[in-house]
């Protein structure tokens, strides 16, 4: 299971973390419906290479377009530095004491 959201046309003020909306980003909002084809085709494209090369290409995509190595992380286990992807696709998280925590499900947020 996977869950995510995206603001389009507006997003919340007042909130604990920073949120925009792709018309605040753009000064225009897409259609819904094309938005949500485009993420369905994107989707598909990458659970394709999973099924067919494994999970190496989509970690190696992933990695390379992520926060880096050493960002400040908030997550449900605690605080610590973004350690990279084990893997599996697990989260690795550097701990203040040095131990490693490896998170498969949760909420992540950057400090």
């Amino acid at each position: 299971m996977i869950g995510f959201g995206v603001n389009l046309a507006h997003h919340p003020d007042g909130t604990p973390r920073p949120a925009t909306s792709l018309a605040a980003l753009t000064g225009g909002s897409p259609d819904a419906g094309a938005f949500a084809e485009t993420v369905a085709d994107s989707f598909a494209r990458w659970l394709g290479r999973w099924r067919g090369e494994g999970l190496a290409p989509v970690r190696a995509a992933w990695l390379a377009a992520a926060h880096p190595v050493g960002s400040a992380l908030s997550t449900s286990e605690g605080e610590g530095l973004f350690d990279g992807l084990d893997e599996t696709g697990a989260l690795r998280l550097r701990l203040a004491d040095g131990t490693r925590r490896v998170i498969h499900a949760g909420d992540v947020f950057l400090i």
